[in-house]
């Protein structure tokens, strides 16, 4: 599949800018500001709104939104989503909020400001945290709805100025916008062992009132497509770092010599190297058919979750042979396979926080 002059542009910009800020801003756990500056110039959010409402003209599907998640993830997986956030919290107000939130929210991230950080935050603290069983309720009080619960690995729950927050309604899961600086709200950082760079938090929820108009509320809004898409985010973004990983230890096990010949001579490295690009590949398309059939309008849970699956697998076990074809090398932040293995195992656990 060709990618469009756009997306071309995005794999540049994660080649030319991302990859090389990934080591500081993991040490540093922080977006670089510049940073944050380049992808507003860039339009990323841009992708989220329709060209009448002032977004980008051109193809806007499920599928070429996977695969701007693609490209950036190529440049690092932590960077990638957390300048996704933005992009994703639009895409949520384009797809489930009504005319009236649409008009509301979607202009401010198309304006000349950089686009507002709105987080989204799904996953809780339970133990087995299933996101169909929300601990986090939302209970509706005349004109306003109380949210009490809390939130956990909220990427860029710190520096956002609205949180859609996922709660459990007397009719079922919904989605609710709430400001950052709302009463009874309280953040607090909530350091991973991944995905650094997104400057994770926990988000408490203490009796939060907001008005009836902060919940999304599309006469299309069905939470588990919410999830459904949020899934193959993430997925996206590992198959684009994963392809990274690939591309990295290959010409290191060419050129990695050992008893006078490449490491790449030795079937047991060559093979595993060949299985990653299988498993690679196997990843990409299964992310690609369920986006597909999504465009279509079609049911896409099944494929969705096997995407999701196979993934969060395959994913996991391309960083960790990439680490290991590295040898002692792999083990040392000289090279970016810790990184890597690190942020690819946030595949498996994060709910929500995305979308495509």
């Amino acid at each position: 599949m060709s990618l469009s002059d756009e997306q071309q542009m995005l794999e540049a910009f994660a080649s030319e800018v991302l990859r090389p800020l990934a080591h500081d801003a993991d040490e540093q756990a922080a977006l670089p500001a510049a940073l944050l500056n380049q992808a507003h110039e860039l339009g990323l959010t841009h992708y989220a709104v329709s060209e009448a409402q002032g977004g980008m003209a051109g193809e806007r599907t499920t599928l070429s939104n996977a695969l701007i998640a693609e490209a950036l993830g190529k440049g690092d997986l932590s960077l990638a989503a957390a300048l996704l956030v933005p992009l994703s919290a639009a895409n949520c107000i384009r797809r489930w909020g009504n005319a009236a939130q649409q008009a509301r929210w979607l202009p401010a991230f198309v304006a000349e400001e950089p686009a507002p950080v709105m987080a989204i935050a799904v996953n809780e603290s339970t133990p087995l945290f299933d996101p169909h069983t929300l601990a986090t309720r939302a209970r509706k009080r005349g004109k306003h709805y109380v949210l009490s619960g809390e939130k956990c690995l909220v990427l860029r729950g710190l520096d956002a100025s609205q949180l859609i927050i996922a709660a459990q309604a007397a009719d079922g899961p919904a989605l609710f916008i709430v400001e950052a600086g709302a009463k009874g709200l309280q953040r607090s950082p909530q350091p991973a062992m991944g995905l650094k760079a997104g400057s994770t938090a926990r988000v408490r929820l203490n009796g939060v009132k907001v008005p009836v108009e902060a919940r999304l509320a599309s006469e299309s809004f069905n939470y588990q497509s919410f999830l459904d898409y949020a899934g193959l985010a993430w997925c996206a973004l590992a198959v684009g770092t994963a392809q990274s990983a690939l591309d990295y230890v290959v010409p290191y096990c060419n050129e990695r010599v050992a008893f006078g010949e490449p490491i790449s001579h030795r079937q047991g490295v060559a093979f595993t190297v060949a299985d990653m690009a299988v498993e690679l590949d196997a990843m990409r398309l299964m992310v690609w058919r369920a986006c597909s059939r999504a465009e279509q309008g079609l049911s896409f849970q099944r494929e969705a979750y096997l995407a999701r699956l196979l993934c969060s697998e395959k994913a996991m076990k391309i960083g960790t042979d990439a680490v290991q074809l590295l040898g002692g090398h792999g083990f040392t932040k000289e090279h970016p396979a810790e990184r890597w293995y690190r942020d690819l195992r946030a595949l498996a656990i994060m709910a929500g926080g995305l979308q495509l």
